[in-house]
């Protein structure tokens, strides 16, 4: 038995026990909450080295993260570390010794951070997607966007767990569970789910095992686990961050960004990993996203630092617009299958929404002004056309690794072979779809199902790509009709509990406003439903994350959302009244009728969830009713 299947062990004995121990919000750990600002300062002042940040945070993981590992009994098994980086310490020294000679290569210098699992680092580790077809010789090069963290002087910790394939090979798939990794989990509870696919990027960011850390998004993949993990998630516009060395779902969706404890971080984040030109190796990087393919050019006055834009006032006198389409429940009103958001969370959500008018924003509510956002209509067809293509081509920088100059068939043949450990839970229904597609022709016709349709009833990739644009077209006609700066709606719902037999509770999620068009979004923490963390998105046109960056930061500093409900590591949450109140009272040996006082009234929360049904008379039917993927 390997060190980590004790873990893995341990971990399922503590979800089972309701005695487990639980670690406290301030539980001792010198660096908790430590913002990038703060770090460097400690480290300009001579308080602190890289090395000693390093080693703590290692610390930390292994006390937290793995339990069993090198002895270790103690931690409660985030899992959101699937390996450690050898030369971190190295890494970390030089970062010191650089610094003693005046060095100072930007706000990531000597700090440490974190990537996901399918972002490529041309060291000692792995670059798998979670998955044993790709483990063997690890990648040649560094990806562009570890390059660049080099470049800046960050110390890269390691890699962090994810949903396998970026929960693209099964529309079963199960969040945050990879062959290769297992199930990460929720700081918060952990036996919630943390999302993904950019599972551990969040989990870790949220335990405070680095200062910052790395995820990737096509639809909801950075957003989501910042939403479950209480963090802050930013989905930079695609092609601001370089995708050259990530494992791809779709070139025309893909991008790369930060998740972290603040605003403040994510923008220091996205000012070291972004390519303001092209790098030379992503097109993408010379260009513009889909929404805006045909009718804008890049802007050549991309910044070079966003935390200039950090404003505490950010929200005074912003016009904001709301939509609350989707968040009434899984599946259209009326729908067989529709199951609707539980009121506690349309109650929080609502009282998110109000956070914005109290800090001075002008709120339009764009549902009963009438406005209806155009979907992306051809958004999954794309994904699996593209994904057919994407990976082949980046097999063929592999080498070394069961899938190396492979093709997506080799992938499956992987799988099918090797299914008792790749495939104990779901299987890859959508790997055999994207590969049975015709991919050599993009006007070719395709299925409308999956792709979509024009007016006169044709499908093809071209013709899709034509309907994932018009989405853009419709977000810059709300902020321009509305004269908006940006539009607003909740995340997801909050994080479900882990179920690796029914799979992933999925309510709701936005992050599609978005994906089709390649446009960019800022989630931040906006509140918490019985100590389960949720966040709301802004989301703007293409390169507008300075002027998101403002608004969230505004709005962060009106709320505190994350400072008022840190992770505290329970097994479960919420981890009070579980024995039930009769129970507590009488070991306590007290009355055990409870107070008027302590009951919640439904009236309360009645009126927002009808508010939230009314706004979505023409939701989309469920993701699985629909056999689409979500949280990619």
């Amino acid at each position: 038995m390997t060190s980590r299947m004790a873990g893995r062990i341990l971990v399922t004995a503590l979800l089972l026990s309701t005695f487990a121990a639980q670690a406290e919000p301030d539980d001792g750990f010198p660096f908790l909450e430590s913002t990038v600002a703060d770090l460097q300062a400690q480290m300009a002042a001579g308080r602190l080295t890289s090395e000693q940040l390093t080693r703590a945070y290692i610390e930390r993981i292994r006390k937290l993260d793995q339990p069993g590992d090198e002895g270790n009994s103690s931690g409660l098994g985030v899992n959101a570390i699937i390996e450690l980086n050898p030369d971190a310490l190295a890494i970390a020294r030089h970062a010191d010794e650089q610094r003693r000679h005046g060095m100072v290569l930007g706000p990531l210098h000597g700090i440490p951070v974190l990537l996901k699992d399918n972002i490529d680092t041309g060291d000692k580790m792995q670059t798998s997607a979670g998955s044993f077809a790709l483990v063997g010789t690890p990648p040649l090069q560094d990806s562009t966007v570890a390059a660049n963290l080099r470049a800046g002087g960050a110390v890269i910790l390691g890699k962090t767990t994810l949903s396998e394939w970026a929960n693209f090979r099964s529309f079963e798939s199960i969040s945050g569970w990879s062959g290769r990794g297992g199930q990460a989990h929720n700081p918060y509870g952990i036996d919630r789910n943390p999302c993904g696919s950019s599972s551990g990027s969040g989990a870790a960011a949220s335990a405070n095992f680095a200062t910052v850390s790395f995820g990737s998004e096509t639809d909801g993949s950075i957003v989501c686990p910042g939403n479950a993990n209480g963090v802050v998630a930013l989905k930079p516009t695609v092609g601001l961050t370089s995708r050259a060395g990530v494992v791809p779902i779709s070139h025309v969706q893909d991008t790369v960004g930060p998740h972290a404890r603040t605003v403040a971080d994510a923008a220091a984040a996205l000012s070291v990993i972004q390519s303001r030109t092209s790098d030379g190796r992503d097109p993408a990087t010379g260009s513009v996203p889909l929404g805006w393919r045909g009718r804008f050019t890049r802007p050549t006055n991309i910044p070079t630092d966003y935390t200039k834009f950090l404003d505490p006032n950010g929200l005074k006198g912003a016009r904001i617009g709301i939509t609350r389409v989707g968040l009434a429940g899984f599946g259209p009103p009326g729908f067989p299958t529709f199951v609707a958001t539980p009121a506690p969370v349309t109650a929080a959500i609502e009282a998110a929404f109000k956070a914005l008018s109290d800090a001075g924003a002008i709120v339009i509510d764009l549902d009963k002004a009438g406005f209806t956002f155009t979907p992306a209509a051809g958004e999954f067809g794309i994904l699996i056309y593209d994904f057919k293509n994407d990976v082949r081509a980046y097999f063929a920088t592999r080498v070394g690794v069961p899938v190396a100059g492979g093709t997506l068939q080799t992938a499956i043949d992987f799988n099918n072979a090797h299914a008792d450990v790749e495939m104990p839970f779901f299987n890859q229904d959508i790997f055999d779809l994207a590969n049975s597609l015709n991919t050599t022709d993009p006007n070719a016709p395709q299925d409308p199902g999956n792709f979509g349709k024009n007016a006169a009833g044709q499908s093809s990739y071209n013709i899709a790509l034509d309907l994932d644009q018009a989405a853009g077209v419709s977000m810059d006609q709300a902020l321009s009709m509305f004269n908006l700066d940006a539009v607003v709606s909740a995340t997801d719902n909050p994080a479900w509990s882990t179920d690796l037999v029914y799979g992933d509770h999925f309510l709701f999620g936005t992050s599609g406003l978005a994906a089709g068009p390649g446009y960019p979004i800022v989630q931040v923490p906006a509140g918490e439903v019985f100590g389960v963390p949720f966040g709301i998105s802004f989301f703007g046109t293409a390169f507008s994350e300075p002027t998101l960056i403002k608004l969230a930061s505004g709005y962060e500093a009106a709320t505190q959302a994350r400072a008022h409900n840190l992770p505290t590591f329970a097994p479960t949450v919420p981890f009070d009244h579980i024995t039930g109140a009769r129970n507590q009272q009488n070991a306590a040996g007290g009355n055990a009728m409870p107070s008027s006082s302590s009951a919640v009234s439904s009236n309360a929360v009645s009126s927002n969830t009808a508010q939230a049904a009314a706004a979505t008379p023409n939701q989309a039917a469920s993701a699985k009713a629909k056999r689409v993927p979500h949280h990619l």
